[in-house]
């Protein structure tokens, strides 16, 4: 499965940069998801982790359009809330589109409306949604099976509650918190990463 890295808009730019450059070679995309900052400062963000080698490929620009486009982005991330990504095709067809849902009937709308992909969440009880309830593995599960676009969950996931994840008909899981609230991101980076790498069927047998 995939690994998401979603920034969480509680560092500088410079701790961004340092964060980003030392998690990359373990993650296979990195969504920059940072609501408080300005357009200027987020282009400024995406052309540092350029210059020190971060690949374009990998990185996702959540909501901002104008900045992908600004900096030749080629994927952005859309909450619920945005514009289609086919109408956002229409106009810009060299993008790639995923979407934020919460339910079975967001879901088949995004992929009725040309989402390559859709992130549910937040599927276990996590502190970045203090006091709303996790929407569940089983509820990932039957959104997993009705959809014939990938899916990848968020939301309070740990390394050790990949083995159950990794059950589903999954693309991959995204990451906030258990690594940009970290001491050490790149070694947990290391951690998530082998953790999806492993089988977990090899123990059952």
């Amino acid at each position: 499965m995939e690994l998401h890295a979603v920034t969480n808009d509680a560092l500088s730019i410079e701790e961004l940069v340092k964060q980003i450059k030392a998690i990359e070679p373990e993650v296979d995309f990195i969504h920059i998801r940072e609501r408080s900052k300005t357009a200027r400062e987020l282009v400024h963000l995406v052309n540092r982790l350029l210059a020190v080698g971060v690949s374009k490929e990998k990185m996702v620009i959540n909501d901002r359009v104008d900045v992908a486009l600004l900096t030749n982005i080629h994927r952005v991330h859309l909450p619920g809330h945005s514009f289609s990504p086919k109408e956002l095709r229409q106009k810009f067809p060299h993008l790639h589109a995923g979407v934020s849902v919460h339910s079975l009937e967001e879901a088949k709308l995004a992929e009725k409306e040309g989402a390559e992909y859709v992130m549910f969440g937040h599927v276990y009880d996590t502190a970045c949604k203090p006091g709303l309830k996790a929407r569940g593995v089983k509820l990932a599960e039957e959104l997993a099976s009705a959809l014939t676009i990938p899916v990848v969950v968020i939301g309070g996931i740990t390394p050790k509650r990949i083995p159950e994840l990794m059950r589903i008909r999954l693309k991959g899981i995204a990451v906030m918190s258990g690594l940009f609230t970290q001491a050490e991101p790149k070694m947990m980076a290391q951690i998530f990463s082998e953790k999806l790498k492993e089988n977990p069927y090899e123990k059952a047998l």
